[in-house]
């Protein structure tokens, strides 16, 4: 089990895999992105995305689902996240996409007031097959201790 005092200021890690599939595209945006160029390949055919983007939302799940598997390899003290800072999707991505993280710590902050715990604000970028970045986002997450 990894705590806030394992963290280290500048330490980084890649991981995950996610095969991003056209029925998972759509059923994503059928739920919860119904914009037309999420829904289409001809409206998304009109656009800037060229063809059936995802939605940036679905890329946002799929990263935190390679992020939730990465952590039942490598268990972290986790306590959840307070938020996400400066999320931006970089490219779009479409159907057949391989997607992959990397995570680097920019900061690590022990709580003054609640000595078994801490916060930690992680930079992740999300990464297609080609390298390119499509997601990057700074997470605040909070972690125990390790204990006395």
């Amino acid at each position: 089990m990894l705590y806030l005092d394992d963290m280290q200021v500048g330490a980084t890690r890649s991981f995950g895999r996610y095969e991003v599939t056209r029925e998972e595209v759509l059923d994503f945006a059928r739920k919860y992105d119904p914009q037309p160029f999420h829904l289409s390949d001809e409206a998304a055919a009109e656009t800037h995305f060229g063809r059936l983007a995802a939605s940036g939302w679905h890329t946002c799940a799929m990263t935190m689902s390679m992020f939730v598997a990465e952590m039942a390899v490598h268990p972290q003290a986790s306590l959840g996240a307070a938020g996400v800072d400066e999320l931006r999707w970089l490219k779009p991505v479409h159907p057949g996409d391989v997607l992959r993280c990397e995570s680097e710590i920019l900061e690590v902050n022990p709580s003054r007031s609640r000595p078994d715990m801490g916060s930690m604000r992680t930079q992740t970028t999300t990464y297609n097959q080609h390298g390119e970045p499509v997601l990057r986002f700074v997470a605040l997450a909070l972690m125990r201790r390790r204990p006395a």
